[in-house]
């Protein structure tokens, strides 16, 4: 090892990949009208993580560990709220859809979670705007739209929200770096 900083420029030929260059985009069962703003208004989010669990096996005192079921945790998005209020009016008309306020019920046409799930996907381009890797996060469903801030110091900002995901699974579904493997 050298303390070159041709070292690190010889292994970044590319550039380095950019957080700020992606997409995400997600169709909402209940209330589409605002599916065509998501891509423009989703601000931030993140590739989502998957764990391997771990499962312990004792013997005579020592433990060995063996790689367990994979898990997947929460997906969360933040997004620009216009005064039109479209992209939270639809998430909130899906939330309710899942289990109204007033009557606790599911307001679909079954039970099934089929009639309440959709899959999103998260696009990260290169600089040169070709799609460096597509996830695709399947089955999922807001768990929490957040709240919005209000406070006569804030200027200057537009206001934005956070809406929690949970989901079944992500794979990755294209893009020109390959796919991850597995099924």
């Amino acid at each position: 090892m050298s303390f070159n900083v041709n070292e690190i420029r010889s292994q970044l030929t590319l550039g380095g990949a950019r957080s700020s260059l992606f997409q995400v985009y997600f169709n909402n069962p209940v209330n589409s009208v605002a599916n065509i703003k998501v891509p423009f208004m989703c601000k931030a989010t993140h590739i989502p993580p998957s764990t391997l669990g771990t499962i312990q096996v004792p013997y005579f005192g020592r433990k060995i560990k063996l790689a367990g079921d994979r898990t997947f945790g929460q997906w969360q998005v933040t997004i620009i709220n216009d005064e039109d209020f479209l992209i939270r009016n639809a998430l909130e008309e899906w939330s309710n859809s899942i289990n109204t306020p007033q009557g606790n019920i599911r307001n679909f046409n079954s039970a099934s979670q089929l009639q309440y799930q959709s899959d999103a996907t998260v696009t990260q381009f290169s600089k040169t705007g070709l799609p460096l890797r597509v996830y695709t996060i399947h089955n999922i469903w807001p768990q929490l739209v957040s709240d919005i801030a209000l406070d006569w110091n804030t200027t200057d900002t537009i206001q934005d929200f956070t809406c929690t995901f949970e989901y079944d699974w992500h794979e990755v579904t294209g893009g020109i770096t390959g796919s991850a493997g597995g099924n």
